[in-house]
């Protein structure tokens, strides 16, 4: 079994994740490629730095020539020039319209209540940022993911990554999610993150991504909305139910970003697993930290077969509610909701209950640290009045991917095997739908030349 540990014991930002993907084997054409699918004016380079003594990989996102930063040394930027004569002469004179002004990867949210409670005009060493007649709403920031010349699979987990982000800052500004906007720069740079952060994470072919507990730092930051604590409030709230921490380092290390990334490409959260290590990839921060090399590492291997046994074994949560008075079209939205938040399998049995009545018992499983998330849905979206839980131990095949090439593009074989050997293998369900429908041809076509494919790659090998 192909896994991958990220260990963020210097926190966690979106362009140290993709420093570490480059470093540790992800072709840079990959994110090349990626990133000109989005068509939006951006670009990327790479350097090797030094950060106290481990060598890492640097990635700087460039939109429009501009060049993201982290967001104090921005606004310690912004404040040298509000001091400056021409800028306070240029600022009394244009009151009503600041000067525009770079924004980072930390400084590209607002909201319409934000921008409602703004006074008409701010002095030019308090104005924090310009005027946001070209922020991007995140219905339009999906519809360019959508539009972008990558995989289904890729744009996917990029959309489920900016909703985890929207939907954590909608909740700390009290507003609706479509009220969230993202300033012009860092709405691309958080594009190019997040879409490159997939498009890699998807490049390194393992079965799940393990994280470590992630050092949040602490102090405080400046930001668009002022002098906010650390860790921010969007990171904190995406860090729920995750394993966090802080060193003592007064600094930032986990950016909302880097939180809303790892919160949804991670498996599950635990402390170095036992693996063979293949694979190891640093990738740097900003900043250098004094007595801290500020990288986050990427290190892909195999799972020890010795720790395993014949089968992987863990444990996984248990949830069950007892239904009977729900509408049967309720049910299915909510078994997809479910799956759709991070359930491993959700599945009813139709059950006879008290007073005979009909009625469906709903189980869930998913990992302890989802728990309370899948809880909640429950309560929200059922009718039920209590859930039980209860933790069980769980035997399962090594499981891993491989691609074949069918005459209507690639399908995904899920191949499941025991100390080494093969025992069931199925093209995934979802690939061989999406080719079917548009190539307007049978799915069971689609299906049978996938097993086919991969059946002709398996004897020749």
């Amino acid at each position: 079994m192909r896994i991958a540990y990220l260990d963020c014991f210097s926190g966690m930002s979106g362009d140290m994740f993709l420093g570490a993907l480059l470093d540790a084997g992800v072709p840079a054409s990959l994110f090349e490629e990626t990133v000109n699918s989005l068509k939006l004016g951006a670009s990327f380079e790479t350097s090797r730095v030094d950060r106290n003594g481990i060598a890492a990989t640097k990635v700087d996102v460039y939109v429009n020539g501009e060049k993201e930063l982290p967001r104090e040394i921005f606004w310690e930027q912004h404040q040298k020039r509000a001091h400056e004569p021409e800028h306070r002469l240029h600022s009394h004179s244009q009151a009503h319209a600041p000067e525009p002004v770079p924004l980072t990867e930390h400084n590209y949210l607002r909201t319409e209540a934000h921008e409602a409670s703004r006074p008409n005009s701010v002095p030019a060493a308090a104005a924090p940022v310009k005027q946001h007649e070209h922020g991007r709403g995140l219905r339009e920031i999906k519809k360019i993911i959508s539009q972008a010349a990558i995989a289904e699979t890729i744009q996917s987990t990029a959309i489920r990554v900016f909703d985890a982000l929207a939907a954590a800052e909608a909740k700390i500004h009290n507003c609706d999610i479509e009220s969230i906007h993202f300033h012009e720069v860092g709405a691309v740079d958080a594009m190019v993150d997040i879409v490159c952060a997939a498009a890699g994470a998807e490049a390194l072919r393992v079965n799940e991504i393990v994280c470590s507990p992630l050092n949040v730092g602490g102090g405080t930051v400046k930001c668009a909305h002022g002098i906010l604590p650390v860790p921010a409030p969007a990171t904190i709230e995406l860090l729920k139910n995750v394993p966090v921490y802080s060193s003592g380092i007064q600094v930032e290390l986990v950016t909302p970003t880097g939180a809303a990334i790892v919160k949804t490409l991670a498996t599950r959260f635990a402390p170095f697993p036992e693996m063979r290590a293949r694979n190891i990839g640093y990738g740097a921060g900003t900043r250098d930290l004094p007595g801290q090399a500020n990288v986050v590492r990427l290190i892909i291997g195999d799972a020890q077969p010795e720790s395993l046994g014949m089968t992987l074994q863990d444990t996984v949560t248990i949830l069950e509610a007892n239904l009977d008075d729900l509408n049967p079209q309720v049910f299915g939205y909510v078994m997809d909701r479910l799956l759709q938040e991070g359930a491993l399998d959700a599945f009813g049995i139709p059950v006879q209950m008290k007073k005979s009545r009909p009625g469906m018992l709903l189980t869930v499983l998913g990992r302890a640290e989802d728990a309370e998330k899948l809880i909640e849905i429950i309560f929200s979206e059922t009718t039920t009045l209590g859930v039980r839980q209860r933790a069980e131990k769980r035997r399962a095949l090594s499981r891993n991917w491989e691609k074949v090439h069918t005459r209507w593009g690639d399908v995904r074989m899920k191949i499941a095997s025991m100390n080494g050997t093969v025992t069931n293998y199925a093209p995934e369900y979802e690939d061989c739908r999406r080719l079917a429908a548009e190539h307007h041809v049978p799915l069971r076509s689609v299906m049978q030349e996938a097993v086919l494919l991969y059946l002709s790659k398996v004897d020749t090998h």
